[in-house]
């Protein structure tokens, strides 16, 4: 676009294939060039032109846009994160076990809020968590846990029902919600290197602090309040005489960190052995675990 002195558009071009263009009959004095394509930052040349003139101007070379760069940069991240997120759905502890939120990838890309919910949403409708719920379920009801439920299919019906509404809003909150509020990282990174003592503290260490969406280490509030949040919310649906008070509530979230920290040593050390996904990642790879 050719600008006269004042800010008038006097002529407007487009290049030819090969980037070159022109302008005819432009009067003497000051003119500015205004060079603008999609994706490009614009760029502006001035000059004068003196009666009887041509000009030719030396080559411009337009700079790409930084907001789409940063656009470009993040859907690639995206991309990335949801190859690991494949990878990480095909982890089964004995070929069987869900094992989802185990990542064997020491420096994965943070996952976005779809992601975080997409991991809770498989992890929940998973087959295998079904029956495990339903031998917990069982449990109970061999055991009279829960009494308020009573016997039968009945009493198996609502404990099957309160154990998966348990296992789900621990997911779900634990796991995305708070995760996407707070953006922090719901997985446990395998470590696999160092001595025994060190690679214990590491699992130990990740019951009470994760990883940030910026990659450093936090205090996992993520876990903690989920637990809390669970807990309380449990309150609404289980007998009355079995419901947890406040206190209870809270010593039901330290044992779920002691759970939580053995669940990791088990991750570190026993896991990875019978994990024919993703229980040995190749050295220099950031996607695709090998097969152990």
């Amino acid at each position: 676009m050719l600008l006269r002195e004042g800010g008038f558009a006097s002529q407007e071009v487009v290049s030819d294939n090969d980037g070159q263009f022109s302008f005819t009959n432009v009067a003497p004095g000051a003119f500015q060039l205004k060079i603008t394509a999609a994706g490009f930052a614009q760029k502006i040349f001035s000059g004068t032109l003196r009666p009887g003139e041509f000009r030719t101007v030396d080559p411009i070379a337009l700079a790409v846009a930084t907001a789409v760069t940063e656009v470009e940069v993040s859907d690639s991240q995206v991309e990335v994160a949801q190859e690991q997120i494949k990878e990480q759905e095909k982890q089964r502890v004995l070929g069987v076990i869900p094992n989802f939120y185990v990542s064997y990838v020491p420096d994965a890309v943070p996952l976005n809020t779809k992601q975080k919910f997409e991991l809770a949403w498989k992890t929940t409708i998973d087959p295998v968590s079904f029956v495990l719920v339903g031998a917990i379920a069982g449990i109970q009801q061999a055991n009279n846990s829960f009494s308020g439920y009573g016997q039968g299919a009945q009493g198996y019906g609502k404990r099957y029902g309160a154990s998966f509404a348990d296992f789900t809003i621990g997911t779900f909150i634990g796991g995305a919600v708070l995760p996407s509020l707070l953006k922090q990282d719901p997985r446990y990174f395998y470590k696999g290197t160092g001595t025994r003592r060190s690679r214990a503290l590491y699992a130990l260490a990740n019951a009470v602090i994760c990883k940030g969406d910026n990659k450093k280490w936090q205090p996992n509030y993520s876990s903690m309040l989920g637990s809390l949040a669970a807990g309380g919310i449990s309150n609404l649906y289980y007998p009355a005489k079995d419901r947890n008070g406040a206190r209870l509530t809270f010593e039901n979230a330290l044992i779920g960190i002691g759970a939580s920290a053995g669940a990791n040593l088990i991750e570190e050390f026993l896991v990875p052995k019978f994990t024919p996904k993703g229980s040995k990642t190749k050295k220099g790879d950031a996607g695709t675990p090998a097969s152990r």
